[in-house]
């Protein structure tokens, strides 16, 4: 038998499409935009409704380095909120909030919040974003080291700005890097362990 040859892409997960090779229910999923080796699968999860960054590869060692809350391994969120966000709803954020994971409470771990002065430049939402010309938005970057079932969505509403539109930027180092959505580039083995360390 051969040794298997691992294999690593990053890619940039459109909005609405399911994080998966197969698809249910007619929703578009990765299948429909990326063409890769049998063997290779997303590591970690992006929601169906969220968009950008996914490593896909075929070596199931980095499961454990990226999924596990014992690497402490930054992710980076962009995150687009209802209205003008304040201070004190970021000094929440960081500090930790309450939120509902399979149905009981949890309390989030501090994280890195901050204010997106600028609007970042990403590509437009297809569709967009609902515009409504009296009700702000802000834009923050959010820089976890867990990954609850929807927790960046509730993190926001918990301290009382919704998630408008939620894109992820960056894993460990490995970062969109210009992609745009429905792109995808290789990474070698080497680059990945240097931009995972």
């Amino acid at each position: 038998m051969k040794p298997t040859v691992h294999q690593y892409f990053i890619v940039y997960k459109p909005f609405q499409v399911l994080c998966q090779f197969t698809s249910t229910e007619g929703k578009l999923c990765l299948k429909d935009f990326f063409s890769v080796p049998q063997n290779v699968y997303p590591i970690g999860r992006l929601d169906y409704d969220s968009e950008g960054l996914l490593l896909l590869t075929n070596d199931a060692s980095l499961n454990k380095k990226i999924l596990n809350p014992q690497s402490k391994l930054e992710k980076e969120y962009w995150v687009q909120v209802d209205g003008a966000i304040t201070m004190a709803a970021i000094q929440q954020l960081q500090e930790g909030v309450s939120i509902n994971v399979d149905g009981a409470k949890y309390t989030t771990k501090p994280c890195q919040a901050k204010l997106i002065q600028q609007v970042p430049d990403i590509p437009e939402r297809i569709p967009p974003i609902r515009f409504r010309k009296n009700i702000p938005t802000s834009w923050l970057s959010l820089i976890i080291k867990e990954g609850k079932n929807r927790q960046v969505r509730k993190m926001t509403a918990a301290v009382g700005f919704p998630t408008l539109r939620l894109l992820r930027y960056r894993i460990g180092a490995i970062t969109l890097n210009n992609l745009l959505p429905g792109e995808m580039r290789e990474l070698t083995h080497a680059e990945v362990i240097q931009l995972l360390k």
